[in-house]
């Protein structure tokens, strides 16, 4: 604000964890501050509770930074400002909670299964594919984050191309992007199983594992059970870490 005048610290190697404010204005950043470790560790912690350790939990923290917001000593544009902020980011938290818990759930069940049209005009079930471990990756052609991938997965699909696993891509684009689609695995030399889904976001496969955000990787078992329901990226050493521990 005007008039502020602020001077901040921190170690960079440390950034969230040791940065502080002083001088005029500093209350408000340093509130903001302590609030985003606070999350951080609340998310860490609390992936690990059951239903009602959470709950329980979700509702101090709650408590404890509003007091903290109504106790302090911050004008009343910044109380409403972060009163909205702290609702939102609530409402994220429980979200997240309530999707890692179903992902959890899932560990070791059967797949939700699909039938899909393929890029060469056939249709895979995943059934077709049982015997071999499974990885998916749900992208679309508009995601840049999924495209950031691509060379990676194909540099996975290269090391592993001789062992028993099946690399499936499938594309949540809607119809009216379909020839763009086949645009994009051709062009590209896209490998792997490519699929497009058969309702985009609202097909069944995608539903099933309450997916809201892409890229979004499985792994399944040969016996198409969930290993992991929120896979590794291909540009994560942890997956090929994970595959060589499957397919040795």
């Amino acid at each position: 604000k005007n008039g502020n005048d602020i001077k901040l610290k921190l170690n960079a190697k440390e950034f969230d964890e040791t940065l502080t404010y002083t001088g005029k204005g500093a209350e408000p950043n340093n509130f903001i501050a302590k609030k985003n470790i606070e999350t951080e560790q609340f998310t860490e912690q609390s992936s690990q509770l059951d239903n009602d350790a959470f709950l329980k939990l979700y509702e101090e923290r709650k408590a404890k930074n509003n007091a903290a917001l109504e106790t302090g000593k911050f004008d009343e544009a910044f109380t409403k400002y972060m009163k909205k902020e702290m609702f939102q980011e609530n409402m994220m938290l429980l979200q997240t909670y309530k999707s890692g818990q179903k992902m959890r759930e899932m560990l070791g069940k059967p797949s939700p299964t699909f039938e899909y049209e393929n890029f060469d005009g056939s249709k895979t079930k995943l059934e077709s594919l049982k015997g071999k471990y499974v990885y998916i990756d749900v992208w679309a052609t508009w995601c840049g984050p999924c495209r950031a991938e691509i060379p990676h997965l194909q540099e996975v699909e290269e090391k592993y191309k001789d062992k028993n696993i099946a690399f499936v891509s499938i594309s949540v684009d809607e119809k009216k992007d379909y020839e763009k689609w086949k645009k994009m695995v051709a062009d590209k030399k896209l490998g792997g199983i490519q699929l497009i889904a058969d309702n985009n976001w609202q097909s069944d496969f995608i539903k099933a594992y309450g997916i809201n955000s892409i890229p979004r990787f499985i792994l399944l078992d040969p016996e198409g059970k969930i290993i992991q329901p929120d896979a590794e990226r291909p540009s994560s050493i942890r997956l090929t870490e994970k595959l060589d521990e499957l397919l040795k």
